[in-house]
């Protein structure tokens, strides 16, 4: 049950994170398109939830509390695979292809590249 409790609390935190950069883009950057919020959060999803494995490796303790919490709760509800889906699939109905591609290979590239440099930089000791 306590399992449960931190999931559910780190991912409706992460899922408020979230929201608060979709309002940030929605009302404070000027774009043509809807993805900018979903590639931010994934990208930086993606960089915490390396920095979280680069530390949780190299401690020499294991937290599994805190890697429900903040691995499988927050990352996993702030980060949004369905939503970054469902933008592609309108961005191919709106022939958008070009977007499309960059969109879906840039959010894969860009999100393994900053699970590598969070994981790295733990590592390393920064």
């Amino acid at each position: 049950m306590k399992s449960a409790l931190l999931v559910f609390l780190g991912g409706g935190l992460g899922s408020l994170a979230r929201y608060w950069i979709y309002l940030f883009f929605k009302y404070q950057v000027d774009t043509k398109l809807d993805v900018y919020g979903t590639l931010t959060v994934n990208v930086l999803g993606s960089l915490l939830i390396g920095f979280l494995m680069g530390w949780l490796l190299k401690s020499e303790t294991s937290y599994p509390n805190l890697q429900l919490l903040l691995v499988v709760g927050f990352c996993g509800g702030f980060t949004t695979f369905s939503t970054f889906s469902a933008e592609n699939m309108s961005l191919l109905k709106n022939n958008l292809y070009t977007e499309f591609l960059l969109y879906g290979l840039g959010s894969l590239l860009l999100g393994v590249l900053a699970v590598l440099i969070g994981i790295v930089i733990i590592k390393k000791g920064f």
